[in-house]
């Protein structure tokens, strides 16, 4: 199966994880860093599912499935050790919803890459379910390539660019924002030399590079 990439806002929008296991827990949290309004279907949850549940972060249905659980919701993950619950939650889930079977016996619609976050800057890895190893992996090597760094050094990016296209055009504004991806900015954020950047930055905005 060839499946195609995608970034999704899911803010605000109701998402069903049904099973309260390991798997549960592992999809819970990876949704935590989204506003999405995440309910856990399932008679019993794991501690770290119940910590989850205790703050607020996410709802908890104390019961076993049924079809109206998945009323409005947008994204719905079907992650019980149980093939038949499994089965009813994708007879449950309507043509316009998103499912993803863990057990890979059914519909999948989406599979979740791993995830390295640091700040704005999201790198995903998948090897279409071929090779979990693999992409845990890759995973920790991006983590040790991309530390935590990136993302003091993404959000000054972000700033930087909005502040160059307010005030250059043409030649000038693609110059700049392509000096600005220049190493030494990186490594002065590394170094804690954020008054270098702003400094450069300046430069920049008038039309100076180092």
């Amino acid at each position: 199966m060839n499946y195609f990439p995608l970034l999704m806002n899911i803010d605000y929008k109701k998402v069903v994880v049904v099973g309260g296991g390991h798997v549960a827990r592992q999809k819970v949290e990876a949704l935590l860093p989204t506003k999405a309004d995440v309910t856990v279907v399932s008679p019993n949850v794991t501690e770290k599912l119940q910590h989850y549940i205790s703050e607020g972060t996410v709802k908890w249905k104390g019961k076993y499935f049924e079809p109206v659980d998945l009323d409005d919701a947008a994204l719905i993950f079907a992650v019980t050790d149980s093939e038949e619950v499994n089965n009813a939650v994708e007879e449950a889930t309507q043509h316009w919803q998103l499912l993803s079977r863990a057990d890979a016996k059914g519909r999948v619609d989406f599979i979740n890459p791993a995830v390295v976050r640091q700040g704005d800057l999201v790198l995903t890895v998948s090897t279409s379910g071929a090779s979990p190893g693999l992409t845990r992996k890759i995973k920790e090597d991006l983590v040790e390539q991309y530390d935590d760094s990136y993302a003091q050094y993404v959000a000054f990016l972000k700033e930087a660019r909005e502040r160059i296209l307010s005030k250059l055009q043409g030649d000038a504004k693609k110059h700049a924002l392509s000096a600005l991806l220049e190493p030494y900015v990186h490594e002065w954020i590394q170094n804690g030399e954020i008054a270098k950047c702003e400094e450069y930055l300046q430069r920049l905005l008038v039309g100076e590079t180092l």
